[in-house]
C-alpha cells in the first residue's frame, strides 16, 4: 500500500496545480482501506502509513492540510491554527476519536503542531479515500483528477482540484 500511495501523491500533486498557502482536504476511511464497511474498523495503523507521506508533501509545498472527520462529528476538519487565522475560519469544540471522527482525523490531530477543529472549509483540492464525500468542503468548481490508480487498499480513490467559476455568456472570453 505504501508504494502505491507515494505514486498517487506524486501524480496528484503534478496535476493539482496547488500554490503555497492553499488548502488540501483529505477524507479517508481507514475501515474501507482494509475492506471493511466505512466506520466499522478504524485503523490507526493505516493512518500511520498514509498520513506521514502526505504531511511531508503538504509541508514541502507550503500547503494547509484539512483532514475531515466522519459524520459523528458533522464532518468537522482538523486544521492547523495558522490556517484558521489565514482564512478566518471558525473553530468548533470537539475532539476526534476512533468512533467519532475516525483514525485519520485522530492521527492528524496528534501530528499537527497546533491543531484546531473547524466545521467547514473551502479547499482548493481534495483526496477522498473510501467515499467519505469531501465535496462539501471544496470550492466550486471541482474538477476530477484521474489517475491510473483507482484504489488504496480496498478503498475507492477519488481526487479533485478546483477552479474559479466561468461567468458571463456567449461573448465572454476565458483564459487558457
Amino acid at each position: 500500500m505504501g508504494d502505491i500511495w507515494y505514486k498517487v501523491l506524486d501524480e496528484f500533486f503534478a496535476q493539482a496545480n496547488l500554490r503555497s498557502g492553499q488548502i488540501l482536504v483529505l477524507g479517508c476511511s481507514t475501515s474501507e482501506v482494509l475492506g471493511k464497511h466505512i466506520g466499522k474498523g478504524s485503523s490507526t495503523e493505516v493512518a500511520e502509513i498514509l498520513l506521514p507521506p502526505l504531511l511531508k508533501c503538504v509541508r514541502e509545498r507550503g500547503l494547509y492540510l484539512a483532514v475531515q472527520g466522519c459524520e459523528h462529528i458533522n464532518r468537522a476538519l482538523v486544521v492547523e491554527e495558522e490556517c484558521v487565522e489565514r482564512y478566518g475560519l471558525e473553530p468548533v469544540t470537539v475532539l476526534p476519536g476512533l468512533k467519532a471522527g475516525g483514525a485519520m482525523s485522530v492521527k492528524a490531530y496528534q501530528s499537527f503542531s497546533s491543531p484546531v477543529m473547524v466545521e467547514s472549509i473551502k479547499g482548493h483540492a481534495g483526496i477522498d479515500i473510501g467515499d467519505t464525500f469531501i465535496g462539501m468542503h471544496l470550492r466550486p468548481v471541482a474538477v476530477p483528477i484521474r489517475l491510473i490508480v483507482k484504489e488504496i487498499g480496498e478503498a475507492h480513490l477519488t481526487m479533485a482540484r478546483t477552479r474559479p467559476r466561468l461567468i458571463g455568456g456567449p461573448r465572454a472570453i476565458y483564459p487558457e
